[in-house]
């Protein structure tokens, strides 16, 4: 069973692979989309909220695209879910139901696993998803690199 939303688990795995692949050029919503297998209009929600909150930078033109807009050992698993969670509220979540039992006894039991759930995911950070996959080798990166000017 899954307790993550895919959208959460689409931004955890963004982050993860701009931090893999921003180096020299940032990466585009078409490159990430391709290798997630996903339409390129999935991932842009996301994406923005993501720019919005200060975890990437969208930088604009022909070869722009996204990169970590801070150092990827100081974003966590954590604050990325926390950021696609508040998003998908925006767009219009299912409604809650509205009842005494729901208020006064579920909703509180809900939020104590929510919080440990993320502060679990508060102690694994970017960098560490990165050094995993790597390690994995999940991590597909360019070989053919032209440094030359």
């Amino acid at each position: 069973m899954n307790f993550l939303s895919r959208r959460s688990l689409l931004a955890i795995a963004a982050v993860t692979d701009i931090a893999l692949h921003a180096r020299p050029m940032p990466v585009s919503a078409k490159a990430l989309a391709a290798r997630h297998n996903l339409p390129p209009r999935y991932l842009e929600p996301v994406l923005q909220a993501l720019v919005r909150q200060g975890v990437l930078k969208g930088v604009r033109g022909p070869r722009g695209g996204y990169e970590l807009a801070r150092e990827r050992r100081r974003i966590t698993a954590g604050d990325i879910v926390r950021i696609a969670m508040a998003a998908q509220d925006e767009d219009g979540a299912t409604p809650l139901p509205e009842s005494r039992l729901a208020e006064v006894v579920v909703a509180p039991l809900v939020k104590r696993g929510t919080e440990a759930f993320l502060a679990e995911l508060d102690q694994v950070t970017v960098d560490d998803l990165c050094q995993k996959a790597q390690a994995e080798g999940a991590a597909e990166t360019a070989t053919n690199l032209d440094f030359t000017i």
